[in-house]
């Protein structure tokens, strides 16, 4: 059986996809990799289709060993990167053996995404292999991968070949999110609307896979936070009772009843995915064309990595 073993998972490593689709309607969340671009790219570097599941790894600290030859890319915030102790490139493909050990360091963000020729070949359920820790759901027994895990591979040959420069985001720990104002931020003060789209505001420590809570200048809400509940979705941004605003993530739910401000666009959720406590964003306004050139223009460059 083609798999690799975990010797070390690091502080949190889990199993990943693109998501979760069509389950929303049940509270649901999308779930998947928080770094989209990270993983979509380096599954096309291992030639795998692009939803193919590998693992996301938080913070470093990650060991594995390869139990059969495959090719492996692992993509992100300048990661260090390390098979059989020699230091390799991230944004691209290498070529692995029998026994050969990777390891993946704290360096650069805060998550890191491994994919493997063939894709992490775990039973999907609902459709996706991600995991969904909360629901203790999906990936290897809805858990966080532990040392001694066997996770299998499934058939793939991989090819070479590096990221062009134009796939990998622009991380920064100052970033700045590109959104769409709305859809209640005619709940917020013009004066706060003002601040939000100008002002920087750092990551708090409450920042996991759900969302990312913010501190910085309180924004205004002469009718209050709250609101009916409706939908949510990664990258929309809350505004609570104490004026403060959170970025929803990958495991966000899939309704809440705060006021949403804006919403960051989806070619920016890569660089949601890298912020740490104490790192920098500031909003920066734009519409929904602008939004889907960003996004078409993505789609064409990763149409040209297609092998």
């Amino acid at each position: 059986m083609r798999s690799i073993q975990i010797l070390e998972p690091g502080p949190l490593a889990t199993v990943q996809d693109r998501g979760r689709f069509g389950y929303r309607s049940w509270g649901v969340p999308v779930s998947g990799a928080m770094d989209l671009q990270a993983f979509r790219v380096g599954n096309l570097l291992v030639g795998n289709p692009q939803d193919s599941a590998g693992i996301e790894i938080t913070a470093g600290g990650f060991r594995a060993e390869f139990r059969c030859r495959a090719h492996f890319a692992v993509c992100g915030q300048e990661p260090g990167i390390f098979l059989n102790g020699r230091r390799v490139e991230s944004w691209r493909s290498h070529a692995a053996g029998e026994g050969d050990v990777l390891h993946v360091d704290a360096a650069g963000g805060p998550r890191t995404c491994f994919c493997v020729s063939g894709g992490i070949d775990v039973a999907p359920v609902m459709d996706s292999r991600s995991t969904y820790l909360r629901g203790r759901f999906g990936g290897l027994d809805g858990r966080p991968l532990r040392a001694g895990d066997i996770l299998p591979v499934g058939p793939g040959g991989g090819w070479t070949g590096t990221a062009p420069a134009e796939l990998v985001p622009r991380y920064s720990r100052e970033a700045v999110l590109r959104a769409v104002p709305g859809p209640q931020d005619d709940f917020v003060s013009p004066e706060s609307r003002t601040d939000f789209f100008s002002k920087w505001y750092e990551v708090s420590a409450r920042a996991d896979r759900m969302g990312l809570a913010l501190s910085g200048p309180a924004l205004s809400l002469p009718r209050g936070a709250d609101i009916i509940s409706d939908g949510t979705c990664p990258g929309a941004v809350q505004v609570h009772g104490n004026g403060q605003p959170t970025i929803l993530a990958s495991d966000c739910q899939t309704v809440g009843g705060y006021v949403k401000i804006a919403t960051v666009i989806s070619a920016d959720l890569p660089l949601v995915a890298q912020l740490a406590p104490g790192d920098r964003v500031r909003f920066e306004r734009t519409d929904l064309w602008q939004a889907r050139e960003i996004y078409l223009r993505n789609e064409y460059l990763i149409r040209t990595l297609l092998p």
